[in-house]
């Protein structure tokens, strides 16, 4: 008789996996079963941090009173049933509108290449992740070869974390990131003395190379740039100056080199 443990891992499974609504006796099964398919890591990986992002930036959306023109309660649906059906479709285009417009805040206006997509990925990513107190990184700096090894061979090139001690950080470890493309990126973490975090990010991209810029957002920020089809991101604070010399202390350590764009 098959066990429960024995039975493939849906997709329905995977969801609820992300979720937190999967059984305790099916964790560990489809904990194993990600160990062993990639494909299905990153694609739980993808889901998860789609869900994380749009918690950040719209988790106060749930704590806000609803519109009097949208509040369905208000309404008489026995003698206008058409009405509460017209409100019900506002409230979802606007949702709906809503989770559009955020998918395609930098594929439009200023921001319309492929690789400041990737920008607004890495710094979406450090953003959820550099706040997170026990789960930051996927592995830890203690097994510093391990996660070089493991990064480079899904990103499909060698790299290795940059050394920023001179910047007075230490590595914290990284983690697996999928891209919009559906490729892999490599995800490093880094933390100073009094606990401020930075993240290096980086993965395949054809095009030209770039001059390194900046773009700022909230209080977070990156610096990025192109080099021989390697988007390479840096985020941390939004303080112009100090983020320089963080990204400049990671871009000493690559090769090819372009020049940077301050303006």
């Amino acid at each position: 008789m098959m066990r429960d443990n024995d039975l493939p891992v849906t997709e329905d499974e995977l969801h609820a996996y992300v979720d937190g609504e999967l059984p305790a006796d099916r964790r560990t099964t489809v904990e194993a079963w990600l160990a062993k398919h990639p494909d299905d890591a990153a694609r739980v990986a993808a889901w998860r941090l789609q869900a994380d992002v749009i918690r950040a930036r719209y988790a106060d959306v749930a704590t806000q009173a609803i519109p009097a023109k949208l509040n369905l309660a208000r309404m008489s649906y026995a003698s206008r049933p058409w009405k509460a059906a017209a409100a019900a479709a506002v409230v979802a285009a606007f949702f709906l509108g809503g989770f559009a417009g955020w998918m395609a805040r930098d594929t439009s206006g200023d921001l319309p290449t492929a690789f400041q997509q990737l920008t607004a990925q890495a710094l979406d990513a450090h953003k959820v992740y550099a706040v997170e107190v026990r789960h930051p990184v996927e592995v830890a700096a203690s097994d510093a070869e391990h996660l070089q090894q493991w990064l480079s061979k899904r990103v499909g090139y060698p790299l290795r974390a940059p050394n920023l001690e001179s910047q007075g950080l230490h590595l914290i470890g990284g983690r697996l990131l999928p891209t919009p493309t559906g490729t892999a990126a490599a995800f490093f973490m880094y933390e100073n003395a009094s606990g401020e975090r930075f993240t290096f990010y980086c993965t395949r991209a054809a095009g030209p190379n770039t001059a390194m810029r900046y773009s700022g957002e909230d209080k977070a920020a990156a610096i990025y740039w192109v080099d021989d089809n390697i988007v390479y991101v840096i985020s941390g604070a939004s303080e112009r100056k100090q983020l320089w010399q963080v990204a400049r202390a990671a871009y000493d350590q690559l090769e090819p080199r372009v020049t940077d764009e301050r303006g």
